[in-house]
């Protein structure tokens, strides 16, 4: 009996040690995720979504964004910037404008669009260089980060 609790601890403990090791931090604060990306040398990830309506960027989040697969690859090769435009939640203003800015400089026409994307920053000013980009695409984290790391081995 002691042998099954000790067992089922120690899976539970491993368990939540995996969660933890995948957690992705979404940026939020554009400027902030820029000064990263520069400092790891790792692109932007700019994530276009309405994350309380639209349901193609709910499936996408679901179906890949939360996979641990998709969240090994995502700390190593890219810095993740979440772009919402919500419905039933408010964002602040500042980061409503932004977000709006980069819609309309990436021209989004549609959700979720993912940009990969090089910034860089001279005199106060920042350029993006369009790496390529994507949207929901069906076969889960597999088929998603194959498309991505297209994207990406042309920066490399």
């Amino acid at each position: 009996m002691k042998k099954i609790v000790f067992v089922c601890i120690f899976a539970l403990v491993s368990i939540l040690t995996k969660a933890q090791d995948t957690k992705l931090e979404w940026h939020t604060d554009i400027k902030k995720a820029i000064q990263l990306s520069q400092q790891e040398k790792k692109p932007l990830f700019l994530f276009f979504t309405g994350s309380d309506w639209c349901g193609w960027c709910i499936r996408l989040q679901k179906e890949v964004f939360q996979q641990p697969e998709f969240g090994i690859w995502a700390k190593e090769n890219v810095i993740l910037v979440e772009l919402d435009f919500p419905r039933r939640k408010a964002l602040a203003p500042e980061i409503q404008q932004t977000n709006n800015q980069l819609m309309q400089l990436f021209g989004v026409r549609g959700y979720p669009t993912v940009w990969f994307v090089n910034a860089t920053e001279k005199e106060g000013k920042v350029n993006f260089e369009k790496l390529g980009s994507s949207g929901y695409v069906a076969g889960g984290p597999e088929v998603w980060l194959k498309g991505a790391n297209q994207i990406l081995k042309n920066v490399k």
